[in-house]
């Protein structure tokens, strides 16, 4: 590909995240291919730790106030800056018309700054790609309009269900074009697309650059559960947020045999943390669950290595927040662990009933009791299970056919074209 691009800005709502490597993967890979970014950054990163994806990805972040007050300088120039800009009349009449629908101290945040990105932005960059369809996208949107340039988005989760419809609609209608990483996402943003062009959102996956993952174990021991020495180890990776649905995990393991043998490892942090130590007290079940925090990439593999068995009953969140198709779900894939979880949004586009792992219903601790106990005490099952979800991840979910996706869209836009969609696939970049 062309060395003689022109530089890209990616805007996110905070970097580095240990819990965004998909960001992380595919910035390292399109730069890779010979693109080159700025990372623009809405608030400073709050992570201990640093991911080795990260740290290998050449473009330097740079932070926007993160509130107005912090930068009065960088704001008022911004502001200064805006006065001299073609499209000051059209932002401002867009920034009133959203105030109005929105009347927030968020929403004036978003301006400021979207004010110190415009003044700041080098002036090779041309295309702007925001990540999330809420907030950040607001700062790119109105970066773009004053500037001149122009933008495109990845929408994952969260942002797609909890936005409000007008939103989406106009900031989609101001894009170039758009991708997400399920086909509910797909469907749900191409019926707030412009008429003429439902396919401007596009359904690109994740996937997962195997080469970052070390081939699964060889062998795991057959443990049923069934005596001390037999202990099955599950495993659980994923924030402490409603819409993981540890707080049924914890009602569910309540429910197995009290002669069955397991132990559970969560790994993440989270707002619910002390809220789920103190449920999993209630239920008399703190002696077999061990909470690790947020850990780096390395160690999360080697939970996932020493585990038998992977679980998260994926469930609908506070104000309709669900997750996507969850990242760890692949990564825990990877490592030939069966699956468990729910018949919930992006997750049975991975997941496939006694194929790669078993499904149940979202906010159903029975149900869950009871597929877990399958799990346990049959070995056979869940190596027959870890070896489709491996067959599944390496097969079917091309890490490098959505980079090229992306990397196409990314020179069309630059090259002031949109690209043909090969016949019967349009947006697709990969075919589970």
């Amino acid at each position: 590909m062309s060395s003689t691009r022109s530089p890209i800005a990616i805007i996110v709502k905070g970097y580095p995240r240990l819990s965004e490597t998909f960001i992380a993967q595919e910035i390292l890979a399109l730069e890779r291919a010979g693109f080159a970014f700025e990372i623009w950054s809405l608030r400073q990163p709050t992570d201990a730790a640093v991911h080795l994806l990260n740290r290998q990805i050449k473009a330097r972040p740079v932070y926007l106030p993160e509130y107005l007050h912090q930068a009065p300088r960088r704001v008022l120039a911004g502001a200064f800056s805006a006065l001299t800009r073609p499209g000051l009349i059209k932002l401002a009449g867009l920034f009133v018309r959203d105030l109005i629908r929105d009347f927030s101290l968020s929403r004036g945040r978003r301006l400021g700054q979207a004010l110190v990105m415009a003044r700041e932005l080098d002036p090779a960059i041309r295309h702007l790609h925001v990540h999330f369809l809420h907030t950040p996208a607001s700062v790119a949107r109105y970066a773009a309009i004053l500037t001149g340039r122009t933008f495109s988005f990845s929408a994952h989760a969260k942002d797609i269900w909890t936005t409000s419809d007008w939103e989406k609609r106009e900031k989609i209608a101001d894009s170039e074009w758009g991708v997400t990483c399920t086909r509910g996402g797909v469907e749900a943003l191409r019926r707030l697309a412009p008429a003429d062009d439902p396919e401007r959102v596009g359904l690109v996956y994740h996937g997962l650059d195997l080469s970052r993952f070390p081939a699964p174990p060889a062998n795991r021991t057959p443990r049923d559960g069934s005596e001390a020495s037999a202990t099955v180890e599950i495993v659980s990776v994923g924030r402490a947020v409603a819409k993981k649905g540890f707080d049924d995990l914890l009602a569910a393991l309540a429910l197995l045999p009290r002669d069955l043998h397991w132990r559970l490892t969560h790994i993440g942090g989270g707002e619910l943390i002390k809220a789920l130590r103190a449920q999993a007290d209630s239920l008399g079940l703190a002696e077999r669950i061990s909470w690790r925090g947020a850990l780096a990439q390395a160690e999360v593999i080697e939970a996932l290595r020493a585990a038998d068995l992977f679980v998260l009953p994926c469930k609908e969140g506070a104000s309709g927040d669900r997750d996507g198709l969850p990242n760890v779900i692949m990564e825990a894939a990877t490592q030939a662990l069966p699956i468990l979880s729910t018949r919930f949004a992006g997750v049975p586009e991975f997941v496939r009933e006694d194929q790669e792992g078993l499904l149940v219903p979202p906010g159903d601790p029975p149900a869950l009791a009871e597929a877990l106990r399958r799990l346990v005490i049959d070995p056979a099952l869940r190596l027959r299970l870890g070896a489709g979800a491996y067959r599944r991840v390496s097969e079917a979910f091309s890490f490098e056919a959505g980079i090229a996706t992306l990397a196409a869209r990314f020179d069309a836009v630059m090259a002031g074209q949109q690209p043909a969609a090969a016949p019967g696939r349009q947006w697709q970049g990969q075919r589970p």
